[in-house]
């Protein structure tokens, strides 16, 4: 019997990334269910990212945040040619993959944990007095990677390059929740506060027993300050989720 047969799995990851996870989990036996938490759109002023972008020549690295900070971030540049002195880093293995495929050969990037923590663990971000850097990331968001940098002696710019929204309820959450929902995936702590807004006044209550896979620790220290019981960090990629949700089902249908 497949690992997921008969489970219906909630992905509340924002559209155009659920669907790699989606097919892993139908191949798997189990039902998909795509909901995005987070819908990312274009900024409503993109006249500061350009003046920025003007002068990209003059910082010595430049941090994307996440996926959506890589493709944004390189649509509204629209082919400008990147500085040839200009170095790249990002977060996880992800974004790192996304860029490598827009044509940067030689990325920083952690190997394993995904987060700010571990790129700021990195050999090449620890001595940066003096140097300036650009973070590219959505309006908003954490504010540790450029406070630490800016700390240790970065001059540290962030260029907002997409906006970050919580979607309204719609009828495929609505129709989710008139099932049964057997786990749910969240890619982070976002995510995590609007899909619980999403399902209304009692949507904690709603998943207090149901396994919920998250991609990092911290992640699943905000599940649990919310009062979700099965919280499981599974890692941030689509095979080490299907992963953790095989081995929590363990193939019982």
């Amino acid at each position: 019997m497949k690992a997921l047969a008969g489970k219906r799995v909630v992905i509340t990851r924002p559209s155009g990334q659920a669907e790699n996870l989606a097919r892993l989990v139908r191949e798997a036996g189990g039902e998909p269910l795509c909901i995005p938490a987070i819908e990312i759109l274009p900024l409503a002023e993109p006249a500061p990212f350009q003046a920025l972008a003007a002068r990209l020549q003059e910082f010595d690295l430049a941090i994307f945040v996440s996926r959506n900070a890589v493709r944004s971030a390189l649509a509204l540049l629209g082919g400008k040619p990147w500085p040839p002195g200009l170095k790249v880093a990002t977060v996880g293995q992800g974004s790192r993959e996304e860029l490598v495929q827009s044509g940067f050969a030689q990325v920083i990037a952690p190997a394993a944990q995904s987060d700010s923590e571990a790129l700021l663990a990195l050999p090449a971000l620890e001595k940066v007095q003096g140097r300036r850097i650009v973070i590219f990331r959505g309006d908003g968001g954490r504010q540790l990677l450029g406070e630490t940098l800016a700390r240790r002696g970065a001059l540290v710019e962030y260029a907002a390059c997409y906006r970050r929204v919580r979607p309204a309820a719609t009828a495929a959450l609505r129709d989710a929740l008139a099932g049964r929902i057997d786990a749910v995936t969240v890619s982070s702590a976002e995510g995590l506060a609007n899909f619980l807004e999403m399902l209304g006044e009692d949507g904690a209550g709603r998943l207090k027993e149901t396994p919920v896979f998250v991609p990092h620790a911290r992640v699943a220290q905000e599940a649990a300050r919310r009062g979700l019981a099965q919280v499981i960090v599974a890692g941030p990629r689509d095979a080490e989720m299907l992963a953790a949700l095989a081995a929590c089902f363990g193939g019982a249908g």
